[in-house]
């Protein structure tokens, strides 16, 4: 079933659906000339002109109480949900399935975005309302997932790397004009197989290109480097490898000239392998998770929305209240 994904983050403004709505044509990323002294050494900065939209988008979908809902299932993940009540894999059947997730009363008490389906995106309800529409009604950012999925690395050790950069600049514009004002991207790292410095690398490579390519377009990326649970490990190797990873993507965003006020995180919490014998109590992975985060993530980041990450949701729940007991800039 579709997800909300737990936030930790600061109070924030609510955007109207005009201010979502404004400046539909496409507009063309600004660029100006600072002055570096005392070596007088001019250089560029990119400066979108959707910059004020972005850090209004970020907060607003990082709004106190509320989290995301995670309903960017693909047609063939719909068609198993169908499946288990004997419904055909129609687009008439997945629209009712969304319909019935995008009018559920009071959602957007508890829900600040959503995660579409590329076919959501374009949908209507069985009522003939835009699903973006409704969503809009209840103060719910409309998403977009925008990569291509998971593929095989050459060249490494059976890594995977996320596909999806060709086109993207053109997609997301398309989305834009649809109304999604928020994007989604997920790389995942394998610490049993490594991980390798070539997939660290091209995991925070392939995010950072996906978050400014987004951003020129007017959607707010999430910035998502999964870390899976699979393996026997200890948390401290988790926590090694979660430094590491974190570095090298915001070491690559800064790269891409990303605004790191008008982005989103989705990581993984600091936890053991999934087959590891020592479990972690919840204070255990709240003082890790929180040890990561005021090491790695800048406080400029509005919000964090954490992954469960195969976790079971009385267990993310858990650490996830232990992580909001302590101070944090989020």
């Amino acid at each position: 079933m579709a997800s909300a994904s737990a936030t930790l983050l600061k109070s924030s403004p609510i955007i109207d659906k005009s201010e979502w709505i404004k400046g539909q044509n496409l507009r063309h990323p600004s660029v100006c000339f600072v002055q570096c002294n005392p070596t007088s050494a001019a250089f560029t900065v990119r400066a979108s002109s959707y910059a004020d939209e972005l850090v209004k988008t970020a907060k607003t979908v990082a709004s106190p109480g509320r989290g995301i809902l995670a309903m960017d299932e693909s047609n063939a993940t719909c068609g198993k949900r169908l499946a288990s009540i004997g419904l055909e894999n129609t687009e008439a059947n997945r629209q009712a399935y969304r319909t019935l997730l995008v009018s559920a009363p009071g959602l957007g008490d508890y829900i600040s975005g959503a995660i579409l389906f590329e076919e959501t995106l374009y949908q209507s309800t069985i009522d003939g309302k835009k699903m973006v529409d409704v969503l809009v009604e209840q103060k719910i950012v409309p998403g977009i997932k925008v990569d291509k999925g998971l593929v095989p690395l050459p060249g490494s050790n059976n890594e995977s790397w996320c596909q999806g950069l060709d086109g993207l600049s053109s997609r997301t514009a398309a989305y834009y004009q649809q109304g999604a004002r928020f994007a989604k991207w997920r790389t995942v790292v394998s610490i049993p197989n490594g991980p390798s410095a070539l997939a660290v690398k091209e995991a925070a490579w392939g995010l950072a290109r996906y978050a400014a390519i987004s951003q020129d377009s007017g959607l707010v990326p999430i910035v998502e480097p999964e870390i899976l649970l699979d393996g026997d490990h200890g948390i401290d190797r988790t926590f090694e490898v979660a430094q590491k990873v974190w570095a090298e993507v915001f070491f690559y965003l800064a790269e891409n000239n990303v605004m790191f006020e008008g982005i989103l995180l989705k990581p993984s919490m600091v936890t053991p392998g999934a087959e590891c014998k020592d479990k972690a109590t919840p204070q255990q992975v709240a003082d890790y998770t929180l040890k990561l985060l005021h090491r790695r993530i800048p406080p400029a980041v509005p919000g964090i929305m954490f992954l469960s990450g195969g976790q079971s949701e009385v267990e993310a729940t858990l650490n996830l209240n232990a992580m909001n007991q302590s101070p944090n800039p989020w």
